[in-house]
């Protein structure tokens, strides 16, 4: 029914800065939320950013003040802006989208985000 593309993703040096995008497509009503999760070898998948439909954001403690979250409804897409990274935000980033009035969410392939110190 939805589904969810990113790209963005590569490797960066330390201290460098990357954006991701993710587009959705399908039968997409009324979206709830969009974020971003985490997930590195050996970790549990992790939120990083969420954007909730009025522009609330919340992002976690890790990554707050490096990272915005953003999105544009009339394109469906949800973006990230990651600056100054560190090799512990290394990881496969996954896009996730909630429509409203639906218990189950809709998940992205994931993108590989690699920073080398």
């Amino acid at each position: 029914q939805v589904q969810l593309v990113e790209s963005g993703g590569g490797l960066v040096q330390s201290g460098g800065s990357l954006r991701l995008s993710c587009a959705a497509s399908g039968s997409i009503f009324s979206i709830y939320t969009m974020g971003w999760y985490r997930q590195a070898p050996g970790k549990q998948r992790e939120l990083v950013a969420v954007i909730i439909s009025g522009g609330d954001t919340n992002y976690a403690d890790s990554v707050k003040g490096r990272f915005t979250i953003s999105r544009d409804n009339a394109k469906n897409s949800v973006y990230l802006q990651m600056n100054s990274l560190k090799p512990e935000d290394t990881a496969v980033y996954y896009c996730n989208l909630a429509l409203v009035g639906r218990r189950i969410p809709y998940w992205g392939q994931g993108t590989q985000v690699t920073v080398s110190s």
